[in-house]
């Protein structure tokens, strides 16, 4: 069994922020997996799929982004899944719009959801797919930069990379981190 989970904040307000790219995803991937993310569990909205013979959870914590790790535990231990079968997807200021990186493990980066999950699985072996949400720009605050919302051209490449971000996922489950990273590390 696998968790594939996607970082963001809840309510309106954060709807389609570049912080919410996680929740894009996983958007993404509930209508891939024709499952709806309504359940109510664990501090998180889940939804349940297959995918390559394997079940997953698709979770979208309702945590704020800094106390993701909660939910995060949560879910692994009522499922009893080890960190290796918990898939992170989250956003990423130092990557271009729409790039993605795929890791098996790595540090928070200044991450504050990674930060959080890291200190709440005690471990950074866990597989991540970063999403690319662009620089911010200079004399720009950083929450809010991560707290707006894509331009139009931005929102383009972003509906693309989730898209990408969602395979990659499958893959990771599929064919293993190698084979992902493989892939969508290469593309620009």
């Amino acid at each position: 069994m696998y968790i594939i989970v996607g970082l963001g904040n809840p309510t309106k307000q954060y709807d389609k922020t570049r912080h919410n790219a996680g929740f894009q995803v996983i958007d993404v991937l509930g209508d891939k997996l024709n499952t709806e993310i309504t359940e109510k569990k664990n501090k998180a909205l889940c939804g349940r799929g297959i995918i390559g013979g394997e079940k997953v959870i698709l979770a979208k914590p309702q945590t704020f982004m800094n106390l993701s790790g909660e939910s995060v535990r949560a879910i692994a231990d009522y499922y009893k899944v080890e960190p290796e079968n918990i898939i992170i997807i989250y956003d990423d200021v130092s990557l271009a719009p729409g790039q993605l990186r795929v890791r098996k493990k790595g540090s928070a980066g200044g991450h504050n959801g990674i930060k959080s999950i890291i200190a709440h699985l005690g471990t950074q072996e866990f597989p991540r797919i970063r999403v690319g949400v662009g620089e911010k720009p200079k004399g720009m605050d950083l929450a809010d930069y991560v707290l707006g919302h894509f331009s139009k051209e931005e929102s383009e490449v972003m509906e693309e990379a989730f898209k990408q971000a969602a395979e990659a996922a499958c893959l990771l489950i599929t064919d293993g981190p190698d084979a992902a990273m493989n892939h969508f590390n290469a593309k620009k």
